[in-house]
């Protein structure tokens, strides 16, 4: 058979060069000869059911596995149905490249009804990725790609999506793939602004760190920096186990809580690493915080956003903290008699405080979480969803060793998530468990996700609390005075759809009979939807 080389096998080959392994998409008409060249090589595709469960599956597995996501679909409609994921990645700072097909060079806007033809595609995806590219040749294209991942190599990882026109794409095409860029020069703080942070977190009585998911590459940097500074780590949702949520420092995900915001602002200096203080991830919380404030974060205009730091240090965490915590040993203070810090005893009455803040809105969430937990091993990454069940229960009561194994979207709170992204992150992890946790409001958003997990034979339990509705929005609407509308909704027998799918499924109705089942279904031959009867688990724990 004769290999064809065009403008297609720029892209792909390309991606090989980065060392991508897994793709996620749907192929489509304009799409052929990006899956021409696909097919011919090592890279492994997963074929979703939706382009939305593509992008989250992508989003997913860059998450799970610290590799970035890279997710293939078809102009038009697919191009418009990955945008609900790239807000999302952008929004959480995740690694996705959407790689999809345009009109012909020449035909941009050319508003004559061809197949999937939009106004502007490139211009459409411009407003929620970081960037959006539209090439002129199959060598623009292979170098888009590797310009991509070099600019996440030592920049903010956000999203990228790569436009190759029609033409582009069946351009016979010769050349060789150059391979990834060298490495550009990491950009780092100010010497002079270093030894001053350093020294104002060496002579602090109460110091305390504030993480988020800018400082997961850098886990290892924070403990170190916590444990010589004896001081309490508070996390964003993002940032959940950035610093080990069994550690006698760690206070957890709990910085929309009371009892965490007042430990930050009764310490005389707060390290912000790696978060943009996000509305979504604090849930109203101004932080005016009172004291000496120092900022770590790898994208300059972020130092300022929302909270002005006494110290700003503009660079990658992973490399300000460990010269971070060599200044602050080597430092006069730290070599003289430190301070009292207290450091375990304020973080064990934050967490305290914290726990019982969370728990009325909780409700049957926390033992359900906690019991889960407490089975399953130490290692699972749970995916959860814009549902009650994990950011009023994972985030809270499920306690885990290491970052990255909460996959939430916190900031753009799509519904239809979860599903999607734990099939990422269990193509991305295969021998390491993984759990969808999720309301059926959400699961109803990617139930057909389901037949992707059974194709990919993926040991997958995806356990929906069925309380038939929108009960955040129902909620709300009771504390708006207004009557619960539109919100009620008749949902399906999920473990009768599982089983149709070709999945296994249970209904349970404790928190015992879901541990056993979900444990059942990590030995099981392939996914088990596992459907909990909420009511029947509030009623049992006392909750309204």
């Amino acid at each position: 058979m004769t290999v064809v080389r065009n403008g297609g096998s720029a892209v792909v080959e390309a991606l090989v060069s980065e060392g991508v392994a897994d793709v996620f998409g749907i192929p489509g008409t304009h799409s052929l000869e990006l899956y021409r060249a696909l097919a011919g090589s090592r890279v492994r595709h997963v074929t979703t059911r939706t382009e939305q469960g593509a992008g989250y599956a992508a989003d997913g597995y860059a998450r799970a596995t610290g590799r970035p996501g890279v997710c293939l679909v078809t102009s038009g409609p697919a191009v418009n149905n990955a945008a609900a994921p790239v807000g999302t990645a952008h929004a959480d700072s995740v690694p996705l490249l959407v790689v999809a097909p345009g009109p012909p060079r020449g035909q941009e806007g050319a508003d004559v009804g061809e197949l999937h033809e939009m106004r502007d595609q490139r211009g459409h995806m411009a407003a929620v990725a970081e960037r959006a590219v539209r090439v002129s040749s199959p060598e623009e294209a292979a170098a888009a790609v590797h310009e991509t991942f070099a600019h996440w190599r030592t920049h903010r990882q956000r999203p990228h999506v790569l436009e190759v026109p029609l033409d582009v794409l069946t351009e016979p095409w010769d050349g060789a793939d150059t391979g990834p860029l060298a490495a550009s020069a990491s950009p780092g703080p100010d010497a002079d602004d270093l030894a001053s942070a350093a020294g104002r977190l060496a002579a602090a009585a109460a110091p305390a760190l504030l993480v988020g998911r800018g400082a997961v590459g850098a886990a290892g940097a924070v403990r170190a920096l916590a444990e010589l500074l004896d001081a309490p780590v508070v996390t964003t949702v993002n940032g959940k186990g950035v610093l080990p949520e069994t550690h006698p420092l760690s206070v957890g995900a709990s910085v929309r809580l009371a009892p965490a915001q007042r430990l930050l602002t009764d310490a005389d200096v707060v390290l912000v690493v790696g978060t943009g203080l996000s509305d979504a991830e604090l849930w109203g919380w101004e932080p005016a915080l009172p004291g000496t404030t120092i900022r770590v974060d790898v994208e300059a205009g972020q130092l300022h956003k929302r909270l002005t730091p006494t110290v700003g240090l503009h660079g990658d965490a992973a490399t300000v903290l460990p010269r971070l915590a060599e200044l602050v040993a080597a430092g006069p203070v730290a070599a003289a008699s430190a301070p009292r810090r207290a450091g375990a005893a304020r973080a064990r009455q934050a967490r305290e405080d914290s726990a019982a803040a969370a728990a009325p809105e909780a409700g049957p969430w926390a033992g359900l979480n906690r019991a889960l937990a407490a089975a399953l091993p130490p290692e699972t990454v749970v995916a959860g969803d814009s549902s009650q069940v994990t950011y009023f229960g994972t985030a809270h009561f499920w306690p885990v060793p290491g970052p990255a194994q909460l996959l939430y979207p916190a900031v753009y709170a799509t519904l239809g998530y979860g599903l999607p992204a734990a099939i990422g992150a269990g193509i991305g992890d295969p021998g390491r468990p993984v759990v969808a946790l999720v309301g059926d409001g959400a699961l109803m958003f990617s139930l057909a996700e389901l037949a992707t997990a059974v194709e990919q034979r993926l040991r997958l339990p995806v356990v929906v609390v069925n309380d038939h509705g929108y009960t955040e929005i129902r909620d709300g609407m009771r504390r708006a005075g207004i009557p619960p509308f539109a919100v009620d909704l008749h949902t399906p027998d999920f473990a009768a759809v599982g089983r149709a799918m070709g999945a296994r499924g249970v209904r349970v109705g404790s928190v015992d009979d879901t541990v056993a089942a979900v444990l059942q279904a990590l030995d099981a031959d392939g996914p088990s939807v596992v459907e909990v009867d909420a009511r029947a688990l509030a009623a049992a724990s006392g909750a309204p």
